[in-house]
Formats: C-alpha cells, sequence, structure tokens
C-alpha cells in the first residue's frame, strides 16, 4: 500500500523519474511545467525544501512498496492559516482511488500537523477525476476561473469557522 511521506532530499531522485515518465499525462490537464523544469530540478528541489522548513509550503509524495514515487500532493504558499492543494498522481496508478486517499491524509494532516483552518483548489473543466476527488474529501466549487486559458472551478474546504476568501 503506497504511504504518504513529506517531502525530503532523498526522494530527488524518485521524484525526477516521476515527473519525467509523466510529463505528457500531466500536460493534458495542467500547465507544462516546461523544460527548466527538468534541467533545474536539483536546485529547484533543494528550493522546495528550504520553502517547506520555512513552514510557507508543505510537500508529500506517495511512495510505492519499492520506493517508486505515485504521486504528489502538496500544500502551497500558507498564509493566515489557509494554503492551497495541489496533487497529481502516476498515470499508472489513477483511477484506483489513491488520489482520494492521499488527499484526505493530506486534509488531515493540514489540520493536526500544520494547523490550517482551510484549503483552497483549482482544477480545469476538463478534469472530471480531479473535481470528482475534490468533492469526494469535502471541497465545496465557489466559482469559476481560468487556468492556463481553459475554464475551471475553484474550490475550498474549511475546517473550522468560515474560510476568507482572497480579494
Amino acid at each position: 500500500m503506497p504511504q504518504l511521506q513529506l517531502l525530503r532530499a532523498d526522494h530527488a531522485p524518485a521524484l525526477l523519474a516521476f515527473e519525467e515518465a509523466n510529463r505528457t499525462h500531466f500536460a493534458a490537464s495542467v500547465p507544462d511545467r516546461g523544460d527548466a523544469y527538468f534541467r533545474d530540478f536539483a536546485a529547484r528541489h533543494e528550493a522546495l525544501l528550504a520553502e517547506q522548513a520555512d513552514g510557507v509550503c508543505f510537500f508529500h509524495v506517495l511512495v510505492g512498496d519499492g520506493g517508486e514515487i505515485l504521486g504528489r500532493v502538496n500544500l502551497i504558499d500558507v498564509t493566515d492559516g489557509v494554503a492551497e492543494l495541489g496533487y497529481r498522481i502516476a498515470e499508472k496508478a489513477s483511477g484506483r482511488g489513491l488520489a482520494t486517499r492521499a488527499v484526505r491524509q493530506v486534509c488531515d494532516l493540514a489540520v493536526t500537523a500544520y494547523g490550517l483552518t482551510g484549503l483552497r483548489a483549482e482544477t480545469t473543466h476538463d478534469n472530471p477525476g480531479s473535481h470528482a476527488v475534490l468533492t469526494r474529501t469535502g471541497f465545496v466549487p465557489v466559482g469559476d476561473i481560468v487556468l492556463d486559458g481553459r475554464p475551471g472551478t475553484r474550490y475550498t474546504l474549511t475546517f473550522g469557522g468560515p474560510l476568507q476568501e482572497a480579494e
């Protein structure tokens, strides 16, 4: 059974392999990371770990039994007790409920380990799997948006009290 782990330095090789193997799959529903992301991966990974150490973001990987990374679930830009949720699951691991389970785990960590009061998430309309994950895990649609030129929906999840929307 895959385990959710807080991102560490030693995850770098497996995380890069995950991103490279799934680049085309992810680009079908989210903006492509671009060539610079892969070229400068080591420096980027170190920068993410520094942000995590500062409590600005919390990066998680979903690690399979053999150490292979099957997904990512991140809480980014923590401000005033609220963070943005982002996640991606490997193409070969999709459709098995891993995203729903991992998002639920991160939501629990958001409250119990990180002291957050709410989360935001966004997805494009042409990504029904992501809409399903968000609604299954308690997120509520709060408005239409445009992501990378494509129509989408913004969601929120509140853990205690009303979630303050950014102006």
